[in-house]
């Protein structure tokens, strides 16, 4: 049974089952989770920031760090494992986007990378039928490739399923 960890701005794919995919700490940052019914293939980003634009070098190092870049960048190694390039078919759910640091929700980037997440998705004919965002606390994510359950954790907080 392997763990495939993802950090701030990585992105994974599996479909061996009794493996996960798993991040953790998830604060303002919102992680894009795709599963495919068709293939049992299971995917996750951890997003950091909404747009590229403000470092297109980081983009190009680190695609998974904006949502711009980390949506077709988690499609196309989903492809990979036989999953629709588009992601027709896949279902979808985000988690994060929390306002953990930002006491006078000055810079709003919990909000403002679901928003940018939601807006990509909806340009790909996709839209989350789970959702599990805001708040003031972090989340850890993780998803069973044999189940395709999503597991969050938060501490002080009993586990719960999205």
């Amino acid at each position: 049974m392997g763990q495939i960890v993802l950090g701030v701005g990585d992105y994974g794919a599996s479909n061996t089952p009794g493996e996960d995919v798993k991040t953790f700490a998830l604060g303002s940052c919102v992680s894009v989770i795709f599963l495919d019914p068709k293939t049992r293939t299971v995917g996750m980003a951890h997003i950091a920031l909404p747009d590229s634009s403000i470092n297109k070098a980081k983009a190009t190092e680190k695609p998974g760090y904006f949502a711009d870049t980390a949506i077709p960048a988690l499609l196309d190694m989903m492809a990979k494992f036989g999953c629709n390039k588009r992601g027709k078919g896949m279902v979808v759910k985000l988690c994060g986007g929390a306002n953990v640091m930002d006491t006078n929700d000055t810079f709003q980037i919990g909000k403002r990378n679901a928003l940018a997440i939601k807006k990509i998705l909806w340009s790909y004919g996709m839209g989350a039928v789970a959702e599990d965002l805001g708040g003031n606390f972090s989340r850890t994510v993780t998803i069973s490739v044999s189940a395709g359950q999503i597991t969050l954790s938060s501490p002080g907080k009993p586990n719960w399923q999205l």
